[in-house]
Parts: structure tokens; sequence; C-alpha cells
């Protein structure tokens, strides 16, 4: 006990260049352990919340610093309510997903054959080119990334619809959130219910994820509770986000969850709930370019980590919110790390804490 305990101190006041060592000897969930808590002990986070599973059963699921710094309200792993960020798009995936198998969507058709009041572009685009990246629609400019407005999905578009194809649809990728604002109002006219209401019905009810919300057209945190503060990283620490209004762009990068919740849902895609088969290998599989992979499916990354291993899911970041959601479906891993700071610089550490549990030998 008292060697426990002068190895806390030693941690808690140790410099950064000295985290490596502290490490060293630590493997598996004892090392990713250590690496998220040090994230916290060195001032370069505010609060996470971590689920990780392997093989149906839970690994870690933690809180690690604060939701409300102010407040001194620390993080829940399963009540603590985050942005999201891109992780969004993994829901809008399994939207379409469900979309397609009830017939009420065509992949393949034209996007102004659901919405005909858009203006024409030089080429038209599909909602697969949209959920792809690959229809040609610009980024962000300035700092429309920070948009607070309370904008209808369909009012939304003003910011963007003014402007040209960056190219041909089909012959290059670009990923941006504007694509995903224009997929969830394709999707929102075929069905003849608003976007939030389908997802709800559809693909959160189904797998119990009871903790995830739209953020509010009025206000991003009226009426949902738990939900945690936002920050961003300044040299003394960290300060209050910026107000942003994430409504309209809510199936690209507005969501708000829990950890817990959104592990429940790379649990249920790990086992083929939800959707057919074909359709998760629809969503599941890179589009391609020229003949090349974009490593980029329909609402989810599919790529391979440094040492060749699949997985699909995504890495978000937006105004006080940094995530990452890894399916591993060799190694049966799910891994989800929601964290309340704009870009904290620290997905090598998160890689090196995934990494951990990925070298270990599977039961």
């Amino acid at each position: 006990m008292v060697s426990a305990f002068l190895t806390f101190f030693k941690r808690l006041f140790s410099t950064e260049k000295e985290t490596p060592k502290l490490l060293d000897g630590l493997q598996g969930i004892v090392l990713t352990d250590a690496i998220f808590h040090n994230l916290v002990a060195e001032g370069k986070v505010p609060g996470m919340s971590v689920t990780i599973m392997r093989n149906n059963e839970m690994l870690l699921q933690k809180g690690y610093g604060y939701a409300d710094l102010e407040q001194g309200i620390p993080v829940h792993p399963t009540k603590t309510v985050f942005r999201i960020a891109s992780i969004s798009k993994c829901i809008t995936g399994l939207a379409l997903g469900k979309m397609i198998e009830e017939q009420i969507v065509d992949l393949d058709a034209s996007f102004y054959n659901y919405v005909p009041y858009y203006p024409k572009k030089k080429y038209s685009f599909t909602l697969r080119q949209l959920a792809g990246h690959t229809a040609g629609v610009r980024s962000y400019r300035g700092k429309e990334y920070a948009l607070n407005k309370p904008y209808s999905i369909k009012d939304s578009i003003e910011v963007f619809q003014g402007d040209p194809l960056v190219f041909e649809p089909g012959k290059g990728y670009l990923y941006n959130s504007f694509d995903f604002v224009l997929l969830s109002l394709g999707m929102q006219e075929a069905a003849g219910i608003p976007f939030e209401n389908y997802v709800k019905e559809k693909v959160l009810k189904p797998l119990g994820m009871k903790n995830t919300f739209v953020p509010p057209m009025d206000n991003n945190s009226n009426g949902v509770k738990n939900l945690a503060q936002c920050y961003t990283k300044i040299t003394t620490g960290f300060k209050k986000a910026i107000p942003v209004n994430n409504f309209y762009k809510v199936a690209g990068g507005g969501f708000l969850s829990s950890s817990e919740n959104i592990a429940r849902m790379g649990q249920a895609i790990l086992q083929g709930k939800l959707l057919k088969k074909e359709t998760y290998n629809l969503l599941l599989t890179s589009q391609t370019v020229n003949g090349k992979p974009t490593y980029y499916g329909l609402g989810f990354q599919v790529s391979e980590d440094a040492k060749g291993r699949k997985f699909m899911g995504h890495v978000g970041n937006s105004v006080g919110a940094y995530t990452n959601f890894f399916i591993y479906p060799k190694e049966q891993l799910v891994v989800v790390v929601l964290i309340n700071s704009t870009d904290p610089k620290v997905q090598e550490e998160l890689d090196r804490a995934i990494d951990a549990l990925l070298d270990l030998p599977s039961s």
C-alpha cells in the first residue's frame, strides 16, 4: 500500500519528460489506463470518457478528469454526455442503411430527385457520393465550422448552396461536413419526416442508445442533462469553448452522446444487429476514386492501423470536442474515447493506449 501511495505521488508531480519512464513495464489494460490517467494529470485534456469492449465484455469503462472544471464535476463514463463530433457520421450511416433497406432512398439516384429546390450545379451528384465525400461539395471556409445560428437543416444550405462543385462528382475525394448536411436533407425529404426523428426511431431506440441526443436548435445545452462543458486548450490550461449551434449539421458532427452509448453502437455493428449483412458491407467498404481507395465507406472511416490491422469507425474534432471510435473486427474490439476539448493534440497517446490492448493475445 505504501509503495502504491508513493508511486501515485511520483506520477502526480512528474514532468512530461519523465512520464514514459513511469509507464515502463506496464502493458495491456494497465498501460492503457495509465496513459489515459496521465493525459488528465499532465493537463493535456480537461476530461474524458472511455468505454472499451472486447469479445462483448467490458475491458475498461471509466471517466477521467472533469466534465466541468469550474464546478468540479467529474466525468461519469455512462452518464456524462459529450459532443461526439464526426462520430455522428456513423450514426447517420446506419440510418442511411436502414433507409436503403426500407427502399426509401436509392443511393445512386440524383440528389435532385429528393431535393429539387437545391440550386443546379454543372454536374448532378448522388446520396452515395455525399455519404462517401466524393460529391465535390466544398468544405468549411473561415469560421464556418463555428457557426452559432439557429439554422434548420434546410435553412443552413444558404451558407454554401451558391458555390460551384470543386470537382466532378466521383472524380475526387474531399472530406467535409456539408456533404452530410445535404445527405440529411435528402434523407428527410425522402422519408417525409425530420431527419432526427427518423434516426431516433430507426437507430437510437432499437440500439438502446437512450443517452444520445440531437442538440436543440435554440440552445446546445437546453434540455440535455449531464452535458460536459466544452473547452479549448490555452497556454495556461483551458478556457470555455466559443458557443456554437450544431443542430443544422447534426448528421455530420452534431450528435451528443456518452461513451457507453457509442460502444453499444459499435458492439451492435460487430454482431450484425440493426442492419442486414449486405447493408453493412455496403457501408463499410471503401469508396474508390480513379481506381484507388479513399479509405472511407458511407459514414465510416475504413482503413488499417500502422500494424496492418483492419478497423472502421471515426475520429472526430469540433469546437469543444475530440473523439475516437474504433471497431477492430478481427480482434472483436470496440474503443470509444470522448474528450471535452477542441483538438488537444493527443492522438499519439490515444494510439499508444489502444495499441496496448491490440497487442494482447485474444482470450
